[in-house]
């Protein structure tokens, strides 16, 4: 995002009062109010209404009580109103929740208005008087990582904190959205976060200044806002930073232009929110009652179950048309043979339909001889791409390094925070990873020139730098993701990594982070250079009534695609791939046909969305935006809608279900169309073109009767029964499909006095096809000696003695690990502690107490470092983890090590 440097360079702006500069900006319009900007309906927004009127919050702290009904107009606060209604505020209880009735107030940071005219208001500005210590500036960031990195750029003077996050969020338990007072949040400190503001507030009371320096966008600024509520009270004089690269030049520069919060952005990011808790916290209970409990619905997640359910739909009804093709074999006075395909009959672009017709050509071309009718040659140039934004690095990353989008994002981050580079330290290596631009600085431009003029030649730089164009839709905050500099070549840092500690955990992560470092280092400096150029050659034959054709290119020369080509998906043929160099022919020469080939084909359903296609797919509706394709594609998996296979996503049963219903009731929800122009509307909201609880209300009035109907209209599952043939082999009543908690299942309809209940599937032919209740296996029953089989009971599987009821042994499913204790002959199996958690332990311990146990899930893998018999993987909030069981083996590797060649989980 671009400072706002015209008023700061004169002077550091300083905190003011929130009196003065709400009536400056009540009564004098800057330019920016002067253009009367108008709101996603067209009504225009009043500036100064605008300007004093943030958001209503409620807050979790106790706040000045507004005097006015909610949704009207209120002048800026005089001293004196503010000095009475602190005074009231101390007389009332402390834990009764009052709405913040303005939030530049609340925050104390100046200005909602970031243009340059409210800039300078605010420096003329006689400063605020607030709490000071003085130990230097207190800058705060989201992450660990990113504080180590920036101290060491800043030095003495500075005291860098990390924030871990958000510190507030809406309330877990409850809706936390005043739908009746203009859908006022109610914001909580998160659980957890209570030690790290602690450590904040401390630190603010001793520092002369505040920089609240989250990440640059929309969620970024919801974290600096709730900091800077909560710091406030310790230190008044607060200001924003931001930085799109970690570098001592980008964070020099941007501390040195502190701005004020940006209110537009925060109320776009306050509005998605609360969109998606109205979405949530409302559908998800009805399809508790409809459904099963567990479930939930989502504004974005939805719609991307709905791309890959309809997609299956047009793969299970796709009907294969057959068709022909027809190959030769030709060979001319200039070897070596090559092949041509039929494209014409009769003059007219020939379609086969059958082997008739097929055959029919095959005779054509036996009748005569063929002869060159043409030969074209000409030369084909082909453009670098463009930088990567994030959405191309998913797709890029997915498909050559199979990282899922989940992975790609939390190495980015790890890159642009700052990875240790030996005796330097830590280093950010890349930008910012959430943007949607393509544009890159003037500084970057003139280092990558200058590096590609000194390591490909002055032949591969173009003469000019070359400028991508931004979507529409694009916000152009960020640059496209790059390198920070071009000192650190993926050489340079796999040297630097060789001989220190390395950015990762561990070996397997610093070859990820390599990778995907290499990745867009190699993009980025292939998008500045000059295009490939291929010789490209077309000879059109005759054979009587059959025109032939054959295509082949050469590369003259390579061009970027020295440094990267992109990723062709789902099996489409590159531009790049031809058949090679055909022979010299001139026109007219008679050529010998050595081989005639008619193949019979078939269409093709469309392919299954892998996650790299559906990030695309998502891209192009305008469905989510840079910062949630990862969540998105994350989501739908976690909550059992679709399910990864062979490196497609394919909807479950539980998917389908879900979705149907969701069509059903809410059509516009889970709209492509209605999705995407939401997107637009908190766009116009963070642009301040848009009044975000206009917004809001034009939303929830048609949801909340769509809401309504669906609470009585909404097909039933948990009662619905579906007759069948099928009888009960323990009654002789009648079975019914029903729904449970694991899809569909054959129940007796002598429920309760008959619990029997079968698995099934459905032929092709609709039939149903009874899956058997047990399965065998290899293990005897210790009590009675017979068979042990595999049962499903409520907690999901069990082996169980195959003579029950006679013998009701059971025992827990073998994790196919056996127990590690000396002489114990157990296996590991699953355990649930008395609260619930699951843990690991031996299947010997109610017999013998063998006492081992592993809160980590035990995996049938040997260590392929130390050869220890299993591995375990860990599962926490900083991802999952495969580790070996020996303490003194330090093997580590992520969980989805196995797509890009690790050890598979």
């Amino acid at each position: 995002m671009a400072t706002k440097k015209s008023a700061v360079k004169a002077k550091e702006p300083s905190p003011i009062s929130t009196t003065k500069v709400a009536t400056k900006l009540a009564t004098v319009p800057s330019a920016k109010a002067a253009i009367s900007p108008t709101d996603a309906s067209g009504e225009p927004v009043t500036p100064s209404a605008k300007t004093a009127s943030p958001p209503k919050v409620k807050s979790a702290t106790p706040t000045t009580k507004p005097t006015t009904k909610p949704g009207t107009k209120k002048s800026p606060p005089t001293v004196q109103a503010k000095a009475k209604a602190k005074a009231k505020t101390k007389a009332k209880a402390p834990d009764e929740k009052r709405l913040v009735k303005h939030a530049v107030a609340a925050n104390d940071v100046g200005s909602p208005d970031n243009s340059e005219e409210a800039t300078g208001e605010m420096a003329d500005a006689k400063p605020k008087k607030a709490p000071r210590g003085s130990g230097g500036t207190l800058v705060i960031v989201e992450s660990p990582a990113k504080a180590k990195t920036i101290k060491k750029y800043l030095g003495a003077g500075y005291v860098v904190k990390a924030s871990v996050g958000h510190v507030k969020d809406l309330p877990k338990k409850k809706m936390g959205i005043d739908i009746e007072h203009d859908f006022a949040p109610e914001y909580v400190v998160i659980e957890g976060k209570k030690k790290v503001l602690d450590e904040i507030t401390a630190a603010a009371k001793l520092a002369s200044r505040v920089l609240l320096a989250p990440d640059p966008d929309r969620e970024g600024e919801a974290i600096a806002w709730h900091l800077a509520e909560e710091v406030r009270p310790s230190n008044a004089n607060i200001f924003r930073v931001l930085f799109n690269e970690i570098t001592k030049k980008a964070i020099t520069e941007s501390i040195s232009h502190p701005m004020a919060l940006n209110i537009h952005k925060f109320e776009s990011q306050q509005a998605r929110r609360i969109l998606d808790r109205l979405v949530g916290y409302q559908i998800s209970p009805v399809l508790w009652t409809k459904v099963k409990r567990g479930l939930s619905a989502g504004r974005v997640q939805s719609v991307a179950v709905r791309l890959v359910v309809e997609r299956e739909a047009e793969i299970k009804a796709f009907l294969p048309v057959e068709y022909w093709t027809v190959d030769t074999t030709v060979e001319g006075g200039n070897p070596p043979p090559f092949v041509a395909r039929v494209v014409k009959l009769d003059g007219n672009k020939v379609e086969l339909h059958h082997e008739g017709e097929a055959r029919d050509v095959v005779h054509a071309l036996e009748a005569a001889p063929p002869r060159v009718a043409s030969v074209e040659r000409k030369e084909r140039r082909k453009n670098a791409p463009p930088p990567f934004i994030t959405s191309k690095l998913q797709q890029e990353a997915s498909s050559k390094l199979r990282f899922s989008p989940k992975r790609t994002m939390g190495l980015c981050q790890r890159l642009y925070e700052g990875v240790e580079m030996g005796d330097e330290g830590p280093i950010g290596l890349i930008t910012y990873m959430r943007t949607d631009s393509t544009r890159i600085s003037d500084d970057a431009l003139g280092e990558v020139r200058a590096y590609i003029a000194e390591k490909f030649g002055p032949a591969s730089l173009p003469a000019q730098p070359i400028v991508y164009k931004t979507k529409k839709q694009a916000q152009d905050a960020h640059e496209a993701i790059r390198p920070t500099g071009m000192k650190y070549d993926p050489e340079t840092v796999r040297r630097l990594w060789s001989t220190g500690k390395g950015g990762g955990r561990d070996e397997r992560e610093n070859e990820d982070l390599l990778k995907l470092y290499a990745l867009i280092w190699n993009r980025f400096v292939a998008c500045q250079m000059v295009a490939a150029v291929f010789d490209q050659t077309s000879i059109d034959i005759e054979v009587g009534r059959v025109g032939l054709r054959a295509s082949g290119q050469v590369m003259k020369f390579a061009g970027f695609l020295e440094v990267y080509a992109e990723t062709v998906e789902d099996g489409a043929v590159s531009e790049d791939e031809g058949t090679g160099a055909l022979p010299e022919v001139r026109e007219g020469e008679i050529l010998k046909l050595l081989a005639v080939r008619p193949e019979q084909h078939f269409t093709q359903p469309p392919p299954r969305f892998s996650e790299a296609t559906l990030v695309k797919e998502l891209e192009e509706k305008g469905i989510g935006r840079p910062s949630t394709y990862a969540a998105i594609l994350s989501t739908i998996q976690d909550r059992g809608y679709a399910e990864k296979k062979e490196g497609r996503l394919n909807p479950t049963e539980l998917g389908v279900m879900v979705n149907s219903l969701l069509v059903k009731s809410f059509p516009e929800i889970v709209s492509t169309d209605f999705t995407a122009l939401m997107e637009e509307q908190l766009d116009q909201v963070e642009e301040g073109n848009a009044d975000w609880v206009k917004l809001l209300h034009r939303f929830y009035e048609p949801f909340k009767i769509d809401l309504e109907k669906a609470k009585i209209e909404m097909r039933d599952l948990k009662r619905e029964e579906k007759p069948t043939d099928q009888i009960c082999e323990k009654c002789g009543k009648a079975m019914v499909i029903k729904w449970g908690r694991n899809g569909h299942f054959l129940a007796c309809t002598g429920y309760p006095d008959c619990r029997n209940t079968k698995e099934y599937t459905t032929r092709a032919d609709g039939t149903l096809e009874i899956v058997p209740s047990t399965r065998p296996t290899d293990q005897l029953c210790p009590t009675c000696g017979s068979p042990m089989v595999i049962r499903r009971g409520r907690f999901g599987e069990f082996q169980a003695c195959s003579r029950y009821p006679e013998c009701k042994t059971t025992s827990p499913l073998s994790l196919g690990v056996a127990c590690p204790k000396p002489d114990c002959g157990g296996y590991l199996t699953e355990k649930r502690s008395k609260r619930g958690k699951v843990f690991f332990g031996c299947s010997n311990y109610s017999r013998t107490k063998c006492d081992f146990v592993s809160w980590d899930r035990p995996l049938p893998q040997v260590c392929p470092k130390c050869a220890a018999p299993f591995l375990v993987k860990k599962v926490s909030k900083a991802g999952n983890r495969i580790r070996c069981i020996k303490s003194d083996c330090d093997y580590s590797a992520d969980e989805e090590a196995p797509e890009a060649g690790a050890a598979s989980a």
